[in-house]
């Protein structure tokens, strides 16, 4: 059984979440406060957390922060109506995706279910190679990681799919709308804050010139490419 953990100041709508994935035998452990949350994902191994921007105290971009310096575990945020400030810094500083409040909870279930199979997913065909080889680059598809002459380190779901799918078609121009459909497994809605948030957060991973990328280049007016010669 896959195992959640809710960071929401709002006891309610933790209960709710918590019935409504149990439905689909998905626990949830819930904490009302992000330095709480921080105490649990130590004790606790988790497949997804959903984190609430506005929380008293210390709020959801400062946990989202501490999160991402330890794990590359999914994050999913809520955000208030109409507050592409916090959409957009969200997925900047590492959130996988993000739900405006209010909600349908089909909706959420929805991307629980689809970030949870993503984090989880592994490449499960023998006859690929298990590691993708560049020009300073090695991606790792079975632990999900990359290697760069910056280290080793693990990529948060988002990114680790974005990489991997501009990687496997080398070469060829990808347009915004094919990257999103296939990496969010949704249809294009034209809000290109999320792919251009993910190229950011791995340019300045992956490059040693994020400003001048040897990897994902941009194709201006069409989308990204990742470079045929290396």
């Amino acid at each position: 059984m896959y195992r959640i953990l809710v960071i929401d100041d709002d006891r309610e709508l933790c209960a709710l979440i918590s019935r409504t994935v149990l439905q689909e035998e998905i626990e949830a452990d819930c904490c009302y406060s992000g330095q709480a949350g921080l105490e649990k994902l130590k004790e606790n191994e988790y497949q997804l957390v959903i984190l609430d921007v506005m929380m008293p105290g210390f709020g959801g971009f400062e946990t989202l922060e501490q999160i991402r310096k330890e794990s590359s575990i999914p994050v999913l945020m809520f955000t208030a109506k109409n507050d592409s400030t916090s959409k957009v810094r969200g997925l900047r500083e590492g959130a996988d995706d993000y739900l405006t409040k209010p909600f349908v909870m089909e909706e959420l279930l929805a991307r629980i279910i689809s970030l949870i199979r993503r984090y989880t997913r592994f490449n499960q065909n023998g006859n690929d190679a298990n590691t993708l080889t560049y020009d300073g680059l090695m991606i790792d598809l079975d632990d999900r990681s990359v290697t760069t002459e910056k280290g080793v380190f693990e990529l948060p779901p988002k990114e680790f799919d974005v990489l991997l799918y501009c990687a496997k078609n080398q070469g060829r121009i990808l347009t915004k709308q094919q990257i999103y459909e296939e990496v969010w497994g949704e249809p294009y809605v034209y809000d290109d804050s999320n792919i251009m948030a993910v190229i950011s957060r791995l340019r300045k991973k992956l490059e040693a010139d994020p400003g001048n990328p040897k990897y994902i280049q941009t194709v201006k007016g069409i989308g990204y490419r990742f470079n045929k010669g290396v």
